[in-house]
């Protein structure tokens, strides 16, 4: 069995509107006093907070004066936040993250509910202290009864809830094709069948709706009414970008995984190309993160095999039929002509099939393939 998360919008009665909002923002507040906590013991005394000193810290608060607040939600989501926070300190003291942030109100808000603070039963959800099921709209089944529950509101003001369920991943019939892909920002992707996947922009193609509305919330009077429906305008421009690119990178993922039994790309490190300002936008924008990951966990559930060569590997500059490899290849030239052999290779179709005999290698052989220095391959 397989755990897997299922989101449906939801839309809450104004009572539950309130109790969401106090839970969220008890949620937030302890969030941030434990991590203040944490952050001085560490500064003053070098001392490492631990889940339950964090827990600890939390009792303390319930019991202290003015703080009658907390103990009007349930205590399952403050629990949670902390468990939560012990995660991200540990991934950030082994290089995995950086240093937990604190919350900010106006970002997406969230409180995560386990069996003991939810009621599943005739396809209604119950949270704790609250007698009306949410309103749901059911766009699947559930394949069982959710371990944990986590409700959340977005920067656009809708409501959502993520059911976490164990289900039977069902494998697909094996397929002889195998591909190899080469992600990039005109083309979304390239394959070595020289397959082009448009890149579709989301984010230009509404840069002048989202510019004025920026500009108009610019000119609202802080604290204001009307400011916060300009932010709301905005916050909803970005979530219709957001949810135009996670449907297609959705479509694309799913079309690739039914169709290919081997699937190869390159394990980019998005996190350092964003660093170039001139093009951090439009890899933010293009999602390769994003699409890797979808094609990961989706290969995963259906049988297929997802290769990640190494990202040092010359994909573009050898030549895919005698291997020879360029000294230089700027970005600026499309296509190029191998000297040995003379062929003439256009730049992505001849990385796509680099990258797809580079992750057939790896995969039948677990060879370092990057063509310099030995670097450790990762195949998922």
């Amino acid at each position: 069995m397989t755990k897997r998360a299922y989101k449906y919008r939801f839309y809450p009665t104004s009572e539950q509107k309130q109790l969401l909002a106090q839970t969220f923002g008890c949620v937030r507040f302890v969030y941030n006093a434990v991590l203040r906590y944490r952050t001085d013991a560490f500064s003053e005394r070098k001392d490492k907070i631990g889940f339950t000193a964090a827990n600890t810290c939390l009792s303390r608060m319930k019991k202290a004066e003015g703080m009658a607040f907390l103990r009007d939600v349930s205590s399952v989501p403050l629990q949670q936040c902390l468990r939560h926070q012990q995660t991200a300190f540990k991934n950030f003291y082994e290089g995995r993250a950086g240093y937990p942030r604190f919350k900010r109100k106006r970002h997406r808000q969230s409180a995560e509910f386990t069996r003991s603070a939810f009621k599943y039963r005739d396809g209604q959800l119950f949270l704790a202290k609250s007698k009306v099921p949410l309103d749901i709209r059911w766009s699947r089944e559930l394949p069982s009864a959710p371990s944990t529950v986590t409700v959340s509101r977005d920067s656009a003001g809708r409501y959502f809830v993520s059911c976490l369920c164990e289900f039977e991943p069902e494998s697909l019939s094996v397929t002889p094709r195998m591909t190899g892909i080469d992600l990039g920002l005109k083309d979304l992707f390239v394959t070595d069948r020289g397959e082009r996947i448009g890149n579709p922009r989301h984010t230009a193609k509404y840069a002048a709706r989202l510019a004025k509305a920026q500009r108009r919330l610019s000119k609202k009077k802080l604290g204001s009414k009307n400011r916060a429906k300009a932010r709301q305008k905005v916050a909803r421009l970005h979530a219709k970008i957001s949810d135009c690119r996670m449907d297609r990178l959705h479509w694309l993922s799913r079309k690739i995984v039914n169709e290919n039994q081997v699937i190869c790309v390159e394990s980019l490190k998005v996190k350092n190309m964003v660093r170039n300002p001139s093009l951090a936008k439009s890899i933010n924008d293009a999602g390769w993160g994003e699409f890797v990951r979808q094609l990961a966990y989706k290969a995963a559930w259906a049988g297929r095999r997802l290769v990640a060569i190494d990202p040092w590997y010359p994909s573009s500059k050898r030549c895919s039929g005698c291997g020879y490899i360029t000294e230089s290849l700027p970005l600026h030239i499309r296509s190029w002509t191998c000297p040995e052999c003379s062929v003439d290779h256009d730049r992505d179709v001849n990385a796509a099939i680099n990258i797809k005999a580079a992750g057939l290698a790896v995969l039948a052989l677990g060879e370092n393939v990057s063509g310099m220095e030995p670097v450790s391959m990762s195949c998922s």
